[in-house]
């Protein structure tokens, strides 16, 4: 067992996939169809999953729906220490409720981002953390200050994993040069790539695990890549990289959804519509998405 694989002491380690949810037709969640997609995942390499997070359209569902997107995804897995579900809402008090039905469900982990309708302070943060941690599962902070304007720094990382809030970061910022700080002010905390195409720069600097996006596409490939990179086998990931990265960027762009459902649909897979406000994708964008995955399937990544 090696530092950056998953095991049930540290479940939120390796390739946890950020996975999306299918829609029928009619915009109704397809259990079935999400079963079957975490099944697979697995089967194909992947350590676990992280329903109910950005790319589960977690603002869009209802509470009923969120709640059997957790329970779906714990018997599909067959083991809910494989299950980190996504765990943030407007206010600490139902990230918590969340957070105790993800431990009723018998997950391993959930992902929390920090306060995101305002700008919050440090203050705020911390408190926010010390309260979802208070239901005893263990918490993956997510930094994401783009979309919530709450910038998870070093120095608060740190500040949050002395408190006892945290056991590691999904780091979305983008900023590599992070890593290295984060590692000399909280050494115990566990750094988690957040962004697909920063996966080999985050590996290089120690990351332990991947929260990763185009695993729902490629997970074979995918998983090819995170392990050479995280043993620091350079040959075999750096041809690999260059060849996906065209694809992989879509994680970090607006449309990061619709890009990656279009690309499983093109792979095979159960992608699907996304619910509004999200839309299709039209004219450039999607030109730019389905020319990089044709490549990724034609150079043999499915």
């Amino acid at each position: 067992m090696t530092a950056t694989t998953w095991n049930t002491d540290r479940p939120w380690r390796g390739i946890m996939v950020a996975t999306t949810l299918p829609f029928r037709e009619d915009l109704s969640v397809d259990h079935d169809a999400y079963a079957e997609h975490v099944a697979w995942l697995i089967a194909n390499g992947c350590d676990g999953v992280v329903p109910n997070g950005s790319l589960g359209e977690y603002q869009t569902l209802t509470d009923a729906e969120r709640a059997q997107v957790v329970r779906t995804a714990v018997e599909a897995a067959g083991d809910g220490a494989r299950v980190m579900p996504g765990v943030a809402a407007y206010g600490s008090a139902e990230s918590r409720r969340w957070a105790e039905q993800a431990a009723e469900a018998g997950c391993g982990s959930v992902l929390l981002l920090p306060p995101n309708t305002y700008r919050a302070d440090a203050t705020a943060v911390r408190a926010h953390y010390t309260e979802v941690a208070g239901v005893g599962i263990p918490i993956v902070a997510y930094n994401n200050p783009f979309d919530t304007k709450a910038d998870l720094t070093p120095d608060l990382l740190a500040r949050l994993h002395g408190d006892g809030s945290i056991v590691a970061v999904k780091e979305f910022s983008g900023d590599v040069r992070r890593a290295y700080e984060i590692a000399e002010l909280a050494p115990e905390l566990d750094l988690l790539i957040g962004a697909d195409d920063v996966l080999l720069e985050l590996a290089v600097a120690g990351a332990v695990g991947w929260i990763a996006g185009y695993p729902n596409a490629f997970p074979a490939s995918c998983t090819e890549l995170y392990h050479a990179a995280v043993a620091g086998d350079l040959a075999t990931a750096l041809p690999l990289y260059k060849s996906l990265h065209s694809l992989l960027r879509w994680d970090s762009k607006t449309e990061f959804v619709q890009s990656i459902k279009l690309s499983m649909d093109i792979a095979g897979r159960p992608g699907g519509p996304t619910r509004p406000p999200r839309h299709p994708l039209t004219g450039a964008i999607e030109a730019a998405v389905r020319t990089a995955t044709e490549k990724a399937v034609a150079d043999g990544h499915c």
